[in-house]
């Protein structure tokens, strides 16, 4: 355990130490002459941060020292760090990541959305952490309902789970569905309860008596894999399992994907895609 607890600290000061010397003095206010070497000092960077240079000097040589998240959060807007290098900063100094440090911008880039489209009779989509399918294929469109033709709010999975007639009429079993997505909803909420949105999705849900009762379990759930057993209307009985992973650049992005476990499945989905598209067309 002290081997990997010194390679860790070893590792945060080595960094540190390398993001420093990228760092340009006169953007800070110091000048560049007489130095022996690039970047900023360890005194000048510990007067930025408001720690002693004793204290910084002993975080670069990797002593066995706490690091405070302000301080972790001082020294990456002083090295002007990106997401990825805070997370690594804070994650290496046994902290919490900051949910300011994740992506809040629900964007779909063009690879993304590409990679719906290439699981082809997969039902599949994206959803952000208010639970909103921002992103799907033609698949999903076919067996969930056409969220082409529905604003954000109608494409909530969590509002949809207790509101939409056809959600209900689809699901085998519906209960087990709106429980998980509950849960799935708390754990979300239990990180963003300061948005305003939030709360008026809660109100209005906690009307439903189902909502209620389950909200009051307080129980937490991801569900990043299962199955699902459908009644489809015009297809009939779909068997689908599901898989569900987050988008490493932005991790509040979850795509979820419905894999038909039979050929039979297939073929109708295929069948529902053609004649959507084909009704597209026109």
């Amino acid at each position: 355990m002290k081997i990997h607890e010194d390679r860790r600290r070893k590792n945060l000061g080595v960094f540190l130490k390398t993001r420093r010397k990228n760092l340009i003095p006169e953007s800070y206010g110091f000048h560049s002459k007489s130095r022996r070497t690039t970047g900023l000092r360890r005194e000048e960077v510990s007067l930025l941060i408001d720690v002693s240079v004793d204290w910084y000097t002993r975080l670069e040589q990797g002593r066995d020292i706490h690091v405070s998240s302000r301080v972790l959060d001082n020294i990456a807007d002083v090295f002007h760090l990106d997401t990825n290098e805070r997370t690594y900063l804070f994650l290496l100094s046994q902290q919490t990541v900051p949910v300011d440090t994740v992506p809040q911008k629900d964007t779909i880039t063009p690879s993304l959305q590409t990679f719906l489209d290439k699981q082809g009779t997969s039902p599949s989509y994206i959803t952000n952490l208010k639970w909103d399918i921002i992103a799907w294929n033609n698949a999903a469109c076919v067996v969930f309902g056409d969220y082409n033709k529905m604003n954000r709010f109608y494409r909530n999975s969590i509002w949809r789970a207790f509101h939409s007639q056809y959600m209900k009429n689809i699901l085998d079993d519906w209960g087990a569905h709106a429980k998980k997505r509950v849960a799935q909803f708390r754990a979300s909420y239990s990180r963003l309860y300061k948005d305003p949105w939030w709360e008026s999705m809660l109100n209005d849900l906690i009307l439903d008596k189902d909502f209620k009762s389950w909200w009051d379990l307080y129980n937490i759930q991801e569900s990043p894999d299962g199955d699902k057993l459908l009644h489809h209307p015009i297809a009939g009985t779909l068997h689908l399992g599901y898989l569900s992973f987050r988008w490493c650049d932005n991790p509040n992005l979850l795509i979820t994907i419905h894999l038909p476990t039979d050929e039979e499945s297939s073929d109708k989905i295929k069948n529902l895609i053609n004649n959507y598209e084909l009704q597209h067309k026109k």
